[in-house]
């Protein structure tokens, strides 16, 4: 399996329909048939490192301030207790949750990745605890998934400043937002992870963007698994609310 890293951006993104969500149906369709579908979620953050392996996982509405309808969303994917065992085995330090689900970092952008909601979902958390070279580490361990046809999916924002943001539709993209997306991006199409990895706050672009880490940290796992010289796609390229980078990648497809 491929896997992804895709920006997720506010939980409005889950029942609209805009260019973003077109492309995530597309590629949905376009992707092999995963077995199940493990999640790194900017949005479940923990001391130590968890495994959703229920096999019922909730959906989790972990917002406020926005429209019922949102509220009202579910997604019913089964879990996948199997899938996690292989997590567990792969990482032993990885304990079993049966509590946490589905957050909106997972289900806002399955919704329209997979919209039947026919393919079993697991969740990894942050172990915010943990060193950036741990975090990257742990996405070298989950990488023997793929070959079980495991589709491995990071979700978070390149570009996360919710201090910034602008609600208003079509807001331009802040200057900082547009440099530090764009420095991402050249230093992935180089394959020169290490910056990206380690040196994202060596501008002042990068701190603007990257204020808390909890939505760049998904992205240690994707380029953790993914072997370096394996092919690079921009699935999706957009800032969304001046301060929120929707840029979307697979490796490996």
């Amino acid at each position: 399996m491929p896997v992804l890293f895709i920006g997720h951006g506010s939980p409005m993104n889950a029942i609209a329909s805009n260019a973003y969500t077109k492309k995530l149906n597309l590629l949905g369709e376009q992707l092999p048939q995963p077995r199940a579908i493990l999640v790194i979620s900017a949005h479940w953050m923990t001391k130590g490192a968890f495994v959703t392996e229920m096999a019922k996982p909730r959906t989790i509405h972990d917002f406020g301030g926005f429209p019922k309808a949102l509220f009202d969303v579910q997604y019913p994917a089964r879990g996948s207790p199997e899938t996690a065992a292989l997590v567990r085995q792969l990482i032993p330090s990885v304990q079993g949750d049966d509590e946490w689900g589905l957050d909106h970092g997972t289900w806002s952008v399955l919704v329209h990745m997979f919209p039947k909601a026919e393919i079993p979902v697991l969740q990894l958390s942050l172990d915010m605890e943990k060193s950036l070279e741990a975090h990257f580490h742990l996405g070298q361990q989950l990488a023997p998934l793929r070959e079980q046809g495991v589709l491995i999916l990071g979700s978070g924002n390149l570009v996360h400043n919710l201090r910034q943001i602008q609600w208003q539709e079509q807001a331009p993209a802040f200057d900082w937002a547009t440099e530090f997306d764009e420095w991402v991006k050249q230093k992935l199409l180089e394959k020169d992870f290490d910056p990206v990895l380690y040196e994202f706050h060596s501008s002042a672009a990068g701190k603007m963007g990257v204020p808390t880490l909890e939505h760049y940290l998904p992205l240690h796992y994707i380029l953790g698994a993914a072997g370096g010289s394996e092919p690079l796609k921009f699935e999706y390229e957009e800032i969304q609310n001046g301060s929120i980078s929707m840029r979307s990648f697979s490796l490996g497809r």
